[in-house]
C-alpha cells in the first residue's frame, strides 16, 4: 500500500500578507509529505466558491516542483470544459519539465453547476467540451509536426505545442470518475482512475472491480496503483477527541454538499468513508480497503497539518510499509 495527499490550500479573499499564509502552510505540509515518503500530491481546482479553494492549480504545483524532490505532483482535476485545451497542454508540459517528470495530469468534466454558471457555460455541454478538449491535448502532446483542429468548440490552425512533455508519450492521465459509464471509459481510453472521498468502502470495491474488469476486457494491463482512492484523515488518540472529529467531518461534508447543491451532512454518523478514529481503527479500515484492491490511498486532511502527517507516518504507515517509520521520528 502507498499513500499520497489530495486537496489544496485555502486562503481568504481579502488583501494583506497574512492572507497568503493559507498557501504557505500548505506548501510546508506538502514539503513534509515529500520528506516522509508520500507518493503523490493531487491538487484540486475550483472557482468562485467563496471558500478560498485553489483556482490556479498548476501555478501552485509549479512552485511546489521547486520545493520538493520525490513526491509526484498532480491535478485533481483540471476541469477541461472551462479551459483552452492548447494553453492547458502547454502549461502541463511545462510543469512536467519543471518537476523532472513527476507530473500527473488529472482531468474531469466538472459537476458544480454554480461554477459552470460563473463561466457562462451550460453544464449540459460538459461532456462534449471535455471530449473535444482531451482530443486536442492528446494530439498536442503526440504530434511531431504542426497540426490543425476544427471542432465544435475550438479551432486551431497550423499549430505546434511547445514544450513537449518530458514523460513520453505524455504524463500519466487520470480521470475523476464515479459512475459506471465513466469508469468504463477511463479503463478503455488509457486513464488512471481517481475515486472520491465520499464513496463508501463497498462502493470503492465495486468501482475498482469494474475498472479492473474493463481494463482486462480492453487488453490493458492493470495494476492497483492505477487507482487513487481519496479518504479523509482524522486520527484521534482518545475518546474525548472523537466527537470533535465527527463535528469536523460533518462540517466538511456539509460544505461539499452545499457547493455541489446536495445534502450530505446528515449521513455523517453512518459514514464509512473517512479514516476517522484511533491509529488501530484506521489501520483496520485501511486493511478493509486493501482487501478490496484499494492500495493507493490519497489522504484528505481538513487541517493540512504536518504534525498529523508525522503521526500518520509514525503510527499507521509501518503496518503497511515498515521501512518508512524512521523518517517520521
Amino acid at each position: 500500500m502507498q499513500f499520497g495527499l489530495f486537496g489544496g490550500a485555502r486562503t481568504k479573499r481579502s488583501v494583506g500578507i497574512e492572507d497568503s499564509q493559507g498557501y504557505q502552510s500548505f506548501i510546508d505540509y506538502v514539503m513534509e509529505a515529500d520528506r516522509l515518503g508520500f507518493r503523490h500530491m493531487f491538487m484540486v481546482e475550483h472557482h468562485s466558491t467563496g471558500q478560498g479553494q485553489v483556482s490556479a492549480s498548476m501555478t501552485l504545483l509549479a512552485y511546489l516542483a521547486a520545493k520538493t524532490q520525490q513526491i509526484r505532483l498532480g491535478t485533481a482535476v483540471v476541469v477541461l470544459p472551462w479551459h483552452n485545451p492548447v494553453l492547458v497542454a502547454e502549461q502541463a508540459a511545462t510543469l512536467d519539465l519543471l518537476t523532472g517528470g513527476r507530473f500527473d495530469f488529472g482531468v474531469g468534466k466538472g459537476y458544480r453547476k454554480a461554477e459552470f454558471d460563473a463561466f457562462c457555460i451550460p453544464l449540459e455541454e460538459a461532456s462534449e467540451r471535455f471530449d473535444e478538449a482531451i482530443e486536442v491535448i492528446r494530439k498536442a502532446w503526440t504530434s511531431e509536426e504542426r497540426f490543425s483542429h476544427h471542432g465544435k468548440r475550438w479551432n486551431f490552425e497550423n499549430i505546434l505545442v511547445e514544450p513537449a512533455p518530458l514523460q513520453q508519450p505524455h504524463p500519466p492521465l487520470w480521470l475523476a470518475a464515479g459512475s459506471p459509464d465513466s469508469i468504463r471509459r477511463a479503463a478503455r481510453e488509457g486513464f488512471n482512475l481517481l475515486l472520491d472521498q465520499l464513496a463508501s468502502v463497498e462502493q470503492i470495491g465495486e468501482r475498482i472491480a469494474l475498472y479492473r474488469a474493463e481494463c482486462e476486457a480492453a487488453g490493458r494491463a492493470y495494476h492497483a496503483n492505477m487507482v487513487g482512492t481519496a479518504r479523509a484523515l482524522q486520527m484521534i488518540h482518545s475518546e474525548e477527541e472523537r466527537q470533535a472529529a465527527f463535528d469536523t467531518r460533518k462540517r466538511v461534508v456539509g460544505v461539499i454538499g452545499d457547493l455541489a447543491r446536495g445534502k450530505l451532512a446528515d449521513r455523517v454518523e453512518e459514514d464509512t468513508a473517512p479514516l476517522l478514529g484511533t491509529p488501530d481503527e484506521i489501520i483496520a479500515r485501511l486493511k478493509q480497503l486493501e482487501a478490496l484492491g484499494a492500495t493507493n490511498i490519497l489522504l484528505v486532511d481538513p487541517n493540512a497539518s504536518p504534525a498529523n502527517l508525522r503521526a500518520f507516518a509514525r503510527e499507521v504507515m509501518p503496518a503497511f510499509a515498515p521501512g518508512l517509520q524512521a523518517a517520521a521520528e
